[in-house]
């Protein structure tokens, strides 16, 4: 038994169980209160120097910040009713007020429509936090194509967009198209270099941008991403064809902000799959004779799709129809395809599967990395907004007095050797490796970023969920993101051409922005005349679509009959294809969902004693505080150890009933508790939404698996 005052790691004192092996202390009522006294200070004192928590009560700075006061305050943060608080669940967004003080309901749901993009599975952790915020990525986190395809998109809206702007900034400088700008880079840049002090006004000039917002725009004026020429920095006219949003590389429109770059970013991987698709299947050999227009499908790894889902059995895999079509092609070619004579083939899949988990963790540390400096650099509430920036400061501050002592000679020797003693110490520098492997355990840790200049800046998902928090905690759960099934108008964007720092009249501007009707119209009537009147490809195509959908159909009523003679993976079919109408209104406290493929709803109770998740054929009061004995089951949140996102069918399953039907599939969820109890919930509406509530009640330190 540990020494008495011993601190466990939930902050609590010893046992009582444990007393009984030291009966000197179980039998004197004295030593038993001044060990309660010793255990409870210590608890109450006691902080990691791993943890940058302000607060004991709270186990992260997410938690802290979530239940701060917040000089500006929105909706979200002031509710005097002590009820759970409906902000505009099911509203038009126009009635939904500002629901975070310092924060746009735009970028807001920005945020919330990324993170369901990236969020799918999340586990309870009770180590030790080194940056004082959750929800970072774990390092035992499992490959799947689906976690690829959101960690490449995120790439594209985070650093592949990024680094478009500032391609085209430098475009703009090049360009002389703004002379006072570039006149005074130029002069700027003379100057340093007589005096020999390129270095130091670099470094200057990097500490001024960070520790003062207001200088960005004045050096680096805004303009729409897609109405720059990456090749003259002059205006150009947007891919899209009008300006329809400011910050994505086609100027593509958007009903609400941000929806064309996540657009965007979801074709980037599509387009990138297609390739690879058709290069493993030999799409347009050099040796063919005829160039034909295919269409391939995305590939994607099949990850045990369960057996019992009858449509996911009868579907082949992508995949692996580009793998015997590659096989096709070469033993057309006079090859040998044959698995009995290809002994590479099978190791070479292996190892490059292998190799993608790590491919995956190296593309989300990168965006990892960039919102955080992102977020440094432009904090958002309720995050601290001059903290991070003085530490970037203060970490450039001594470069500005190397770069002012050192000789440009001397510079060229520091860099010399350093790569010569990195090339040439291997020996030396593994020693040194194992040496404080064993002396600091987590010394690798602690040089992170995340854990040291950027300690406590949180990624887009922690900033996310920490803005969940404060909903939560003031019982007014934050909406989620509007949605329509209707397109974005076709027009641009509101545009002040009088605030644009590019070399153009208003009149070009004016041109550019729009939409070329005239060439539209010509486009339109010549492809119009060159159209075949009958293509008897679309007729066997809609002639097998509507096939596919009878047999759709057809498997759904087997379902049914399979699910009331008892089938559990039939019940988890139930209602994954809602109807027209069949869904109402929803949330914040019910959600609809089945349970055991019943019809049912979802209810969060937080205003009780113990907040708790249920499950009842009936709707509650409102308030989630439904009898208990009308509930099938109910988990209390702060026993939650595990959330997941589940499919309410197989991905190839998806594949074939979104084609035919065109419907959403509903998804569902798993819960599982402390005791390892498993609760699956399917056909939920709101999915996502419920996920992010369970999410941030409680005060459970997360881990994105």
């Amino acid at each position: 038994m540990p020494m008495p005052g011993y601190v466990f790691r939930d902050g609590g004192p010893i046992p009582d169980s444990e007393l009984k092996d030291h009966p000197e202390i179980s039998s004197n009522p004295a030593a038993q209160a001044e060990l309660a006294r010793v255990s409870t200070s210590n608890s109450s004192t006691f902080n990691t120097p791993t943890s940058s928590a302000s607060d004991v009560n709270h186990p992260t700075d997410s938690h802290a910040l979530a239940s701060a006061e917040h000089e500006e305050r929105g909706a979200a943060q002031i509710n005097e009713q002590g009820e759970v608080k409906n902000l505009g669940w099911n509203e038009h967004p126009d009635q939904i007020p500002d629901l975070v003080g310092g924060l746009d309901n735009e970028e807001l749901w920005t945020l919330f429509r990324r993170f369901n993009r990236q969020m799918y599975h999340v586990k309870a952790t009770t180590a030790p936090l080194l940056g004082g915020l959750d929800l970072n990525i774990a390092d035992e986190d499992e490959f799947s194509p689906d976690k690829l395809r959101a960690n490449v998109e995120r790439l594209y809206m985070t650093v592949i967009i990024g680094l478009m702007g500032a391609g085209k900034h430098i475009a703009r400088l090049r360009s002389w198209r703004e002379p006072r700008r570039t006149g005074a880079f130029a002069a700027a840049y003379a100057f340093a270099w007589v005096l020999n002090l390129l270095l130091p006004t670099f470094f200057i000039t990097l500490i001024v941008l960070v520790v003062y917002p207001q200088s960005r725009p004045i050096l680096f004026p805004p303009a729409p991403l897609a109405l720059v020429d990456s090749s003259t920095g002059g205006v150009q006219s947007p891919k899209a064809g009008v300006l329809g949003s400011h910050d994505s590389a086609t100027g593509a429109p958007e009903k609400h902000k941000g929806e064309a770059v996540e657009q965007e970013a979801s074709n980037f991987v599509s387009g990138i799959g297609s390739i690879a698709l058709s290069s493993a299947a030999g799409k347009h050999d050099q040796a063919d004779p005829e160039s034909e227009s295919l269409t391939s499908n995305e590939g994607k790894h099949e990850q045990g799709d369960p057996e019992s889902d009858p449509l996911n059995k009868s579907v082949p895999d992508p995949t692996r129809l580009a793998m015997a079509g590659a096989d096709a092609k070469s033993s057309a070619q006079g090859g040998i395809p044959s698995e009995h004579h290809d002994k590479t083939k099978q190791p070479m899949e292996d190892a490059m599967w292998t190799k993608m988990r790590p491919i995956m963790h190296v593309i989300g540390d990168i965006s990892d990395g960039w919102e955080r400096f992102a977020n440094a650099l432009s904090p958002t509430t309720p995050f601290p907004k001059e903290k991070p920036r003085l530490m970037l400061a203060a970490v450039l501050a001594p470069a500005v007095a190397v770069s002012l002592l050192t000789s440009p000679a001397a510079f060229t020797k520091m860099v010399t050797f350093s790569v010569g003693f990195g090339f040439f110490s291997d020996p030396l520098l593994w020693r040194a490796i194992d040496f404080l492997n064993k002396k600091y355990p987590n010394w690798q840790k602690l040089l992170e970023l995340r854990n040291s200049i950027l300690k406590g800046v949180p990624t887009n998902a922690q900033l996310t969920v920490t803005l969940l928090r404060i909903g939560e905690a003031n019982q007014a759960p934050l909406p989620p993101p509007p949605t329509s099934d209707k397109p974005p108008p076709n027009k641009p964007a509101s545009l002040n051409s009088d605030d644009l720092a590019l070399d153009a009249s208003n009149q070009e501007i004016h041109e550019a922005i729009h939409e070329d009707l005239t060439e539209k119209s010509e486009t339109a009537s010549t492809a119009a005349e060159g159209k075949p009147k009958h293509r008897h490809g679309e007729h066997i195509l809609g002639i097998f679509k509507g096939t596919t959908r009878t047999g759709v159909e057809t498997k759904f009523g087997v379902d049914k009959v399979r699910a009331k003679a008892g089938s559990a993976a039939a019940k988890d079919h139930l209602g994954v294809l809602p109807k027209p109408g069949e869904w109402g209104p929803s949330g914040p406290v019910d959600f609809k969902g089945r349970y055991k493929g019943h019809k049912g709803w979802i209810y969060i109770s937080t205003t009780a004693n113990v907040p708790a998740v249920s499950w009842s054929k009936e709707h509650s009061d409102g308030t989630g505080n439904a009898e208990s004995e009308k509930a099938a089951f109910s988990v209390p949140i702060q026993e939650i150890k595990e959330l997941k996102k589940v499919g309410g069918l197989g991905w190839k399953s998806k594949i074939v009933v979104g084609w035919a039907t065109g419907k959403t599939v509903a998804d569902g969820l798993e819960i599982v508790d402390k005791k390892g109890t498993t609760w699956k919930m399917t056909a939920i509406q709101y999915r996502d939404e419920l996920f992010n509530r369970l999410l941030a009640i409680g005060g459970q330190k997360w881990e994105s698996w």
